[in-house]
């Protein structure tokens, strides 16, 4: 892996500006998204690194203010402000903003960004609509709608052409299995804040209630509804493996981590079982680090 210093001269980023504002946005993504951001480091190529970096933190700060506590209307305001000083930065092409000067770059240096930008701004909107899924359809609208956009931000950076049918179709299957994971492993999570990401009639076919999981009971019908969530997470990880033979060849180490990391995530949560009702699943680190280097070294 090299230096910090060597990968931003890989990106040509040479203003002392630019690559502050890029060293910054490194060290927020290492501190919410460590095996991520180790997995970016070792085993993309350096050119790329900090635009990858640049888009992740752009979706994540996003994403907080979508999240952020507070009435639905205050929200939306907050995040309409966002959503139009991105849009002013980029038709001016320049801006003060810490998050969004980087982006920019990032944005010179690989154009087809802008519409995944937009696509993801109109998006948001879903998301802060969202009140809950009646059923499976409904699920599957807001991974369309809103979790594909968002994973095309990085996604995009990837490959010529993020627009080829083949590889979008990849990306939809990875982020669905990876969406309906996070819902189930950050379950604990998401009920302290109020929200409850299960289809309703998905509750309804296993015999649970909200009040059963919110009091963290372990039964029989609660352990089969989490076994079915995991499960049908990890099918759609697997049919995602497609998307790998879509990566120029330095990117496959990558792709290949991203997907495992997430299978390594559904087999802790599976292992966890009923106690994703007090808290959440995470990789193991040991089996998380194996895999890392083990696609560095095929990398090298």
């Amino acid at each position: 892996m090299n230096s910090w210093k060597a990968t931003l001269d890989a990106a040509g980023i040479d203003s002392p500006e630019l690559r502050a504002d890029f060293t910054r946005l490194r060290r927020v993504v290492s501190r919410y998204r460590r095996h991520q951001y180790l997995a970016v480091r070792l085993l993309l190529p350096g050119p790329i690194v900090p635009h990858v970096i640049a888009a992740t933190v752009f979706m994540h700060h996003t994403d907080t203010i979508l999240d952020r506590e507070g009435p639905v209307e205050e929200r939306a305001a907050a995040y309409e402000r966002w959503a139009e000083l991105v849009r002013e930065a980029l038709t001016a092409r320049q801006s003060d903003h810490p998050v969004l000067r980087p982006l920019l770059h990032t944005h010179g240096a690989y154009p087809r960004l802008e519409h995944h930008i937009k696509e993801f701004l109109d998006a948001g909107r879903v998301d802060l609509e969202f009140t809950g899924f009646a059923g499976e359809e409904d699920y599957q609208h807001y991974v369309d709608a809103y979790s594909l956009p968002a994973f095309l931000l990085v996604a995009g950076l990837l490959v010529p052409d993020p627009d080829d049918v083949g590889y979008r179709g990849a990306c939809r299957r990875f982020i669905d299995g990876s969406q309906r994971l996070d819902f189930a492993t950050d379950l604990a999570e998401d009920l302290r804040a109020g929200r409850l990401n299960i289809p309703v009639r998905t509750l309804e076919r296993h015999g649970v209630t909200r009040a059963d999981l919110e009091s963290h009971r372990d039964s029989p019908e609660v352990r089969s509804l989490l076994d079915e969530l995991i499960r049908q997470a990890r099918a759609s990880l697997v049919e995602s493996r497609t998307l790998v033979t879509h990566l120029p060849e330095a990117h496959r180490p990558m792709g290949r981590a991203l997907i495992a990391m997430e299978e390594l995530t559904a087999d802790a949560a599976r292992r966890k079982g009923a106690r994703l009702l007090s808290s959440s699943a995470r990789a193991s680190v040991p089996a998380a680090l194996r895999l890392l280097a083990r696609e560095y070294r095929r990398r090298s």
